[in-house]
């Protein structure tokens, strides 16, 4: 069935593997502290038992790099028994700094396509994450004034979405996302009565993956490349 996107006023964006590179660099950081730590435990034990520590401290810390690096911290603590070196805990944190210091790295046609949708919609973004992260990240990207409102979430559910839309005043049915990720940018929009474009991106953090099961019956579309809709939301 075809999605009429009409009514449409306001375009929220994800960030994160959406409009830059970011997931990448979380698989080479897991590599990285595999490495470190494979005295202790083989690599594959190692990631899991990371995903394990990230989700227990994920209430307390949230998303992004600074939690990330304390559960990598957390986990070496844990699996060397209270024995791991200062030598490489400051080698965990220097994977942090390095992936917080890392270019922006803007997919494939996001400017053109931010650049084309802000003269006729309101564009938003809308984001999890650690502030100062995602604001540093923006403003190295370029693409800060093609937004109208940054919002940074501490989760991306139906409750937070229709916060953010009763701040903007403005109904479900006028509000379309687009991110990469299923459970974070398209299942809580579609059940709320918004729009959503799912925008793959090669690699999704394990956290964020969804059944089939999960997805059956609910009307959004997916496309390879953000330059896709351009060939189907109106723009004068």
């Amino acid at each position: 069935m075809e999605i009429d996107y009409s009514n449409i006023k306001v375009i929220g964006f994800d960030a994160d593997d959406t409009l830059w590179v970011n997931e990448t660099y979380f698989r080479e950081a897991e590599d990285e502290v595999g490495h470190l730590l494979s005295h202790y435990e083989t690599p594959n034990k190692i990631d899991q038992e990371l995903f394990r520590m990230e989700m227990k401290n994920l209430p307390t810390y949230g998303y992004g790099v600074k939690g990330f690096v304390l559960s990598m911290i957390e986990l070496a603590i844990e699996l060397s028994n209270d024995r791991v070196s200062n030598e490489i805990v400051g080698k965990i944190l220097d994977i942090g700094k390095n992936m917080i210091n890392k270019p922006i790295e803007l997919l494939d046609g996001v400017e053109d396509v931010l650049k084309t949708l802000s003269k006729d919609y309101r564009l938003i973004l809308a984001t999890k994450g650690d502030l100062l992260d995602q604001e540093r990240k923006l403003e190295k990207s370029g693409l800060l004034d093609y937004f109208h409102h940054i919002e940074v979430l501490s989760e991306k559910q139906e409750a937070n979405y229709e916060k953010l839309l009763k701040h903007l005043d403005i109904k479900p049915s006028e509000f379309l996302m687009i991110g990469n990720s299923l459970k974070s940018d398209i299942l809580p929009l579609v059940n709320i009565g918004a729009k959503a474009i799912h925008v793959p991106f090669h690699t999704t953090w394990q956290h964020e993956k969804v059944s089939k099961k999960e997805t059956n019956g609910l009307e959004y579309k997916t496309v390879d490349n953000l330059k896709e809709i351009l060939s189907f939301i109106k723009t004068k």
